[in-house]
């Protein structure tokens, strides 16, 4: 009885936590990162701060919303499946209510100028968030020559070509697969864990 009802608090802390930075945090997903980290990190201490840059290039990389597919991964590893489902929801709610909303009255509100100044603001602001994220995931980074090699080329490619995203990203993919695997002890039969040959 102790552990359901720990449980359903969990869930519901879940949910009402994901639900605030869906409801608070505007400019999609990139721009919610901060907020997503300090809540999952620093608040609720529910992932480690070494793992929330590869959560957060899983849920970049998969298909979907950043910000919907890091609530469903950090929901899962928290309470299983139900977690998933709570983090999910409290995620995605308050922006389909908004958006929802906003198509009703758009027709009147889009010849308003203060909606269009206002508009103009939050455009401004999302900049700042989403600079903000680039920033906090920069600092957690580890650089080497190939990654910083790599970052170059990734930032050119997909700012000054029309190459398509997923082929940057699964290119990245290879070429971190097979630099492990070229730098891996294992990788050559003939060396030992040590480095030394077998006899």
């Amino acid at each position: 009885m102790k552990a359901e009802t720990e449980q359903k608090e969990k869930l519901k802390t879940i949910f009402l936590t994901f639900f605030k930075i869906g409801l608070f945090t505007f400019g999609g997903g990139y721009a919610m990162i901060p907020m997503i980290e300090y809540e999952i990190v620093e608040r609720h201490h529910w992932i480690k701060s070494e793992d929330i840059l590869d959560i957060f290039a899983i849920a970049g990389a998969a298909p979907g919303v950043v910000s919907v597919n890091t609530a469903t991964f950090v929901g899962y590893r928290i309470a299983g499946f139900w977690g998933a489902v709570a983090a999910t929801l409290g995620m995605t709610i308050p922006s389909y209510v908004i958006i929802c909303t906003i198509a009703i009255f758009f027709q009147q509100f889009k010849s308003m100028a203060w909606v269009s100044d206002a508009l103009s603001g939050i455009r401004a602001g999302v900049i700042v968030l989403v600079l903000g994220a680039v920033v906090s995931m920069g600092k957690k980074g580890e650089y080497t020559p190939l990654t910083i090699a790599m970052l170059i080329i990734t930032f050119l490619l997909a700012t000054f070509t029309d190459l398509n995203i997923i082929f940057i990203l699964l290119g990245g993919a290879v070429i971190g697969i097979v630099t492990q695997l070229i730098l891996s002890r294992d990788f050559f039969p003939g060396k030992n864990k040590k480095g030394g040959d077998k006899e």
